[in-house]
């Protein structure tokens, strides 16, 4: 998984990679002199944890490709990342038709990919704080970034069912959705010949 760093991190990376490119090792002696040493050993945990540079041996680090970096910033990472969410939710809305329809219907793409996520209102500290770890933009029932982002959506009480590891508004109401917009005419149609029974 590859994240986005602050801009320290940045510099250092761009420091190994012009000494060293993406196939020579180094150490963290590249930055004595210049880095106290809580800093350095901050300045290596950033970049490890977020996919920036890579462990060799037990103190050997190498840079990963830049390209793939970049392209890793934007790959989907909301759906793997919430199964590991100790609060209840259910994705809504739109992502509802796209998981329940198993795909057929797609909202996303590398450049906007929007989450809609029902969550307890007692729940929006625990929220926020677990989608800033992950670094994924968040907002509370509307926002936009670039890439991916999640859309909270505050409840009382949340009705939700399981499919594929992760938590979802009932097939039921994502049916209603779909029903209520003709735009959605096809996932609509494809979940009612897999399920059998439209919603009333």
């Amino acid at each position: 998984m590859y994240n986005e760093i602050p801009n320290y991190g940045l510099r250092a990376y761009a420091l190994f990679f012009t000494r060293h490119g993406i196939k020579e090792a180094f150490t963290q002696a590249d930055l004595d002199w210049i880095v106290g040493e809580s800093m350095k050993k901050k300045i290596f945990s950033v970049l490890v944890n977020n996919g920036w540079i890579k462990k060799v041996t037990h103190n050997t680090y190498q840079c990963i490709t830049p390209e793939i970096i970049i392209k890793g910033l934007l790959e989907f990472k909301v759906q793997n990342i919430i199964k590991k969410a100790t609060k209840l939710y259910a994705f809504t809305g739109l992502s509802a038709v796209e998981i329940w329809s198993d795909y057929v219907y797609m909202q996303r793409g590398r450049e906007k990919s929007p989450y809609y996520i029902k969550i307890l209102k007692k729940d929006m500290k625990y929220w926020k704080g677990f989608f800033n770890k992950y670094k994924i933009p968040n907002y509370v029932n509307t926002g936009a970034t670039i890439g991916e982002f999640v859309i909270l959506i505050p409840v009382q009480a949340i009705i939700s069912e399981e499919k594929e590891g992760i938590y979802v508004e009932t097939r039921k109401e994502t049916e209603k959705i779909a029903r209520g917009n003709s735009f959605y005419t096809y996932p609509y149609n494809y979940m009612r010949k897999k399920y059998g029974t439209a919603a009333a």
